[in-house]
Formats: structure tokens, C-alpha cells, sequence
């Protein structure tokens, strides 16, 4: 058995309760994700549309992360997952410098690394991963990669050709794929911002930083001397005046 994922972007709607799911079912600490849904803007007005792509770990068959962990915190399952032990991990987090798909955190809580583990829990069970149960329109696609009557397998047959993974360049051999979507929602290189629709399109510059008519110590003491113009003279003449008041028993 070796269990893989399929997303089907054609059919992601991005309503992130995936995401949701995932974090509910392991107690995903804030500001850390095991899987996040990323969305991309493209075309120009009027004809546009927003992409989705969801991201978790990829379970490669050469796991960068499993080679470096020292530890063995990392390690295979019989099923082909990429499991991660806590206990055994010592937060060195070699791992994550490893993992050319930044699918690793560090959980604040424990000081450990965590990752998608494609719910081994739930499968050791006979059950879904958590993810799959609750996508509303059956976009992602898990099962035994080499069983030829599985739902993975069956529709990896079908979309032949339109089957796609992640910078494949690093040769780690996913066993997360992707359907649809294009190549601009996988590689945030090929994603590029057409001339003239950039979010700093037309920069200015200011002529002149404040009131050009007054300087920095007649802005300062502005507000508590009513004077239109001051300069070291006029606040020495009121230090003296001050003092030659309290002398005559002015208060």
C-alpha cells in the first residue's frame, strides 16, 4: 500500500474547510498550519478570476526531512506517509530548512516540529483524513496509489497528462498531486504582475517634510509659547523674564 492525495483545483472553491478541519482534528496551535489554502488573483478587470490552491505536506518518496532529522523523528510508515514523532523530536528544526515546500512548523506549545501526517490517526482507524471528510464538493482525493481501482488511481488514469506536483524540479517525488489550476497557481514564479496593475503603480514624492515656513524648534515649542517666531534669543528672554518674576514674589 502507498497511500497519495489528489486536489482537483477545478472544483476548490476555496471555502477553507479543509483548513478549518484539519486544525480542529489535531489542535493546530494559532499562527501554525499543517495545511493553509493559497489563492492567487488572475487576468486584468474585468475578466478576472481567483484561484485556490490548497497546501499541505507532500509525503515525498525521498523526503528531504526524514534524511536530515538526526533523531529519526521523522520516519516512513508502512503506508507510505511521512509520520512525525514528538516525543523523539529535540525542536533542532533541520527539517524545516529541509522541506523545499515550507510544509513544517515549529509548534509553540511543544518547541517540536509538526507536519500534515495525512491524519494517520484517522487512517489507522479506517477512517478519512479529516480534510477529505469535510470538502463540500469532493475536491480532494485520497487513497492507495497502487491499487488500480482506487478513487486516486482511477482518476489519475483519467486526467492523464493534466497530472501535476510541486516544484518537480527538487526530485522528491510527491505523492500529493494536483488537477487544473495551471502552472501560475503551483509556481509563484510564473505569476507575474502585467505592467501598470502593480500595487505601487504611480509613486510621489512629497516637495517638502512639514511646514518648510517654520523650523524644528519653532514646531516644538509652538504649542505652549504663542509666539510666531522663535529662535535661541526670544527663549532666553523668557527664561529671564520667568526668573525675574518669581524674584518679586510673582507666582
Amino acid at each position: 500500500m502507498k497511500l497519495g492525495f489528489l486536489v482537483d483545483l477545478n472544483l476548490c472553491m476555496g471555502c477553507k474547510g479543509c483548513e478549518i478541519a484539519c486544525k480542529v482534528e489535531n489542535e493546530v496551535p494559532l499562527s501554525t498550519w499543517r495545511l493553509r489554502v493559497k489563492y492567487i488573483d488572475l487576468g486584468t478587470f474585468p475578466d478576472t478570476r481567483r484561484s485556490f490552491t490548497p497546501l499541505r505536506c507532500n509525503h515525498c518518496e525521498s523526503a528531504p526531512c526524514e534524511r536530515i532529522c538526526p533523531v529519526s523523528a521523522l520516519h516512513y510508515l508502512e503506508n507510505g506517509i511521512v509520520n512525525i514523532d514528538s516525543d523523539r523530536c529535540i525542536g533542532c528544526a533541520g527539517c524545516m530548512m529541509a522541506c523545499p515546500y515550507g510544509a513544517i512548523y515549529m509548534d509553540p506549545e511543544t518547541n517540536t516540529a509538526d507536519k500534515c501526517t495525512y491524519c494517520a490517526h484517522r487512517i489507522e482507524s479506517g477512517m478519512m483524513p479529516a480534510c477529505v471528510v469535510a470538502c463540500p464538493v469532493e475536491a480532494n482525493i485520497f487513497g492507495d496509489l497502487e491499487d488500480d481501482h482506487s478513487n486516486i488511481s482511477l482518476y489519475i488514469m483519467e486526467h492523464k497528462g493534466a497530472v501535476q506536483v510541486r516544484k518537480p524540479e527538487k526530485h522528491t517525488t510527491p505523492t500529493h498531486f494536483y488537477v487544473g489550476g495551471g502552472n501560475q497557481t503551483l509556481n509563484p514564479l510564473a505569476h507575474q504582475r502585467i505592467e501598470g496593475y502593480n500595487l505601487f503603480n504611480d509613486i510621489t514624492h512629497l516637495d517638502h517634510v512639514g511646514d518648510k515656513n517654520h523650523g524644528i524648534l519653532d514646531r516644538f515649542l509652538a504649542p505652549f509659547v504663542g509666539h510666531d517666531k522663535l529662535d535661541n534669543n526670544s527663549l532666553i528672554e523668557s527664561a529671564t523674564s520667568e526668573e525675574s518674576h518669581e524674584q518679586e514674589g510673582g507666582h
